[in-house]
């Protein structure tokens, strides 16, 4: 009798391990470590991201945290180099411990570190880098990328200048030389040859990734006259290459296309001429024509110039959407573990299909099948404001992301390859500078 009481007490204890809610001792903090740009041209864009990954870890920390645990941050700068990024990043999740990483802004950081999150098992955010091809090549199960890839993100901006200027006849593209500007000129040509096939591309330029100086592409444009000129560059990179182009009238002389050029408006001020369309990787704009006068929106915006003496920019919003992915996962997976505490493993379960709104703009879907980040697309064209020494987006089109987005399972470029000239023929609403 004795043994069946004790059989039975064992058998108690394991049942209360092996069901549906396990019972782990919450934590006294979350930890994240975050990548960005801290140091390098880059750092005018990763520096902002920095900054709004305090001001959210703050006011989430004010209201209790995540579950009820407060947030702790550690970030890892990009700008210090590919072997000294693997290096820092192995030390935070192996020594420090984190719980999530939120990795990376450049796209070829986010090739390093990928697969280094999967073989860690550490949930890893790809907070801001538009690489399509990592999750169309692969099944991950720990990496989410919290917003769009490439794909939506050129075709919305080529969508755009189809829309806009459908009359030109050569194009150009002037992209940094790595895997972002590669693979985001192989988007947008792919499906400019599919939509207006007539179009001559006249020259592919690819300086390198931080060069200084642009003279030579300037010039080689100059002398090619295209009817439009594109490019994907993005941060200090970017700057440079608008301000020497203005110098010497290139800007002028062509329809310029900053396919993710948002977060250089405020810096360029009036080095940046009215007339250039501008992608801005998400629905991102500090006064989003369907946002600008939501309360919530308003005070984030306001706070983030109060602290940092610029509105937010792409990156401050994509950082805002991973704080928001993750408490929405946690949340999600302590409610299907009873209330309580969750494994890793439930958070990373619960964070598949997770849709989410920061209240910044469109809701977000993870989409299930693999992990990518669905995320409206706003693109509009410069104009002068009274009021602003910055140029303002105007005529803004905001394109639905289950619209230009390619299914899961079919690669970015095939699908791209069956799109037709009527497909710019898609409705999209229209909305004024202000």
């Amino acid at each position: 009798m004795q043994f069946l009481k004790t059989a039975v007490a064992a058998g108690l204890v394991v049942a209360a391990f092996t069901g549906t809610s396990l019972a782990q001792t919450k934590p006294s903090e979350l930890k994240i470590g975050i990548t960005t740009f801290l140091s390098g041209p880059a750092s005018v864009f990763g520096v902002p991201a920095k900054a709004a990954a305090e001001m959210i870890a703050e006011d989430l920390n004010k209201k209790g945290g995540i579950g009820g645990v407060p947030v702790k941050l550690s970030f890892i700068d990009e700008g210090a180099g590919g072997e000294a990024l693997v290096s820092n990043y192995r030390r935070v999740v192996q020594d420090e411990k984190v719980d999530a990483t939120f990795a990376s802004i450049s796209s070829g950081s986010c090739t390093q570190l990928v697969p280094i999150a999967e073989d860690l098992k550490v949930m890893n955010f790809m907070w801001d880098c538009g690489a399509a091809s990592i999750l169309e090549t692969k099944k991950y199960r720990y990496n989410f990328r919290t917003q769009a890839n490439g794909t939506p993100e050129m075709l919305a901006v080529l969508l755009y200048l189809l829309k806009t200027k459908p009359d030109f006849k050569t194009i150009a593209v002037v992209n940094q030389d790595y895997a972002w500007g590669r693979e985001s000129w192989e988007i947008f040509s792919t499906a400019l040859k599919a939509m207006k096939p007539d179009v001559q591309v006249v020259a592919e330029l690819f300086p390198k990734f931080g060069a200084p100086d642009y003279s030579t592409e300037v010039s080689r444009l100059l002398a090619l006259r295209p009817d439009v000129v594109l490019t994907t560059s993005w941060g200090g990179d970017l700057d440079t290459l608008v301000r020497q182009a203005g110098q010497r009238g290139l800007l002028q002389q062509s329809t310029f296309v900053l396919g993710i050029g948002e977060s250089s408006i405020q810096r360029l001020g009036k080095d940046l001429p009215e007339g250039l369309i501008v992608g801005a990787r998400g629905d991102h704009w500090f006064l989003h024509p369907e946002k600008k006068n939501d309360a919530a929106f308003k005070a984030f915006n306001e706070a983030f110039k109060a602290k940092t003496g610029a509105w937010p920019i792409y990156p401050v919003y994509h950082m805002a959407q991973a704080f928001k992915a993750l408490e929405t996962a946690y949340d999600k997976a302590i409610k299907s573990n009873g209330g309580n505490w969750p494994t890793r493993e439930q958070v990373v379960d619960a964070t598949a299909g997770t849709e989410f709104a920061t209240g910044f703009g469109r809701p977000i879907t993870l989409r299930p099948e693999d992990n990518q980040g669905l995320e409206a697309q706003l693109v509009g064209v410069t104009k002068s404001v009274p009021g602003y020494d910055f140029k303002l987006l105007d005529n803004m089109m905001i394109f639905d992301p289950k619209m230009i987005t390619n299914p899961a399972g079919v690669r970015s470029v095939e699908w791209l390859k069956t799109l037709k000239p009527d497909f710019v023929k898609m409705d999209v609403p229209t909305f004024k500078a202000q």
